[in-house]
């Protein structure tokens, strides 16, 4: 399947909200505040030096999305990358398109002088695990600490 990748813009937050909602019902342990994503979501798509999002589409239907976040680090030399969610709708997996979409954010990477890109994923998700070792990525011996800030 050939999909291609629609820059969002604000017109598109009704369907990312759509989206983010059914990727967090999945994973369970993030709460869905619709308030809070679409105020982030309209940040987000106002200031290009901060990420980018993508509509994942199968001609002009929308079937997920893909948020790209950007980060500077000495450790890797200059600018690095985040793939802070994807998601592709449940009838659309295991046809090529996370594929397609990891090449696709390479691609993105490579002409914005990114120097890596990461992304974190559940210790209990094996089948995404797997998925992601597949296609380059590698596990560190570190864990993804966070401390929220309010």
């Amino acid at each position: 399947m050939q999909i291609h990748f629609k820059l969002a813009d604000n017109n598109d937050i009704d369907t990312l909200l759509q989206f983010i909602q059914k990727l967090y019902e999945v994973d369970g342990s993030i709460a869905f505040n619709a308030v809070v994503a679409r105020q982030a979501l309209i940040k987000l798509l106002s200031d290009e030096l901060m990420g980018r999002i993508w509509l994942i589409q199968d001609l002009n239907y929308s079937i997920g999305y893909v948020i790209l976040t950007f980060s500077y680090s000495l450790e890797y030399g200059g600018k690095d990358a985040f793939i802070d969610e994807l998601y592709i709708d449940k009838d659309y997996q295991r046809q090529g398109i996370g594929k397609q979409t990891i090449k696709f954010l390479e691609e993105v990477c490579i002409s914005l002088n990114v120097r890596a890109l990461h992304l974190e994923v559940e210790k209990e998700n094996t089948s995404a695990q797997s998925f992601y070792h597949q296609v380059g990525f590698v596990d560190h011996d570190r864990y993804l600490m966070t401390k929220y800030i309010n």
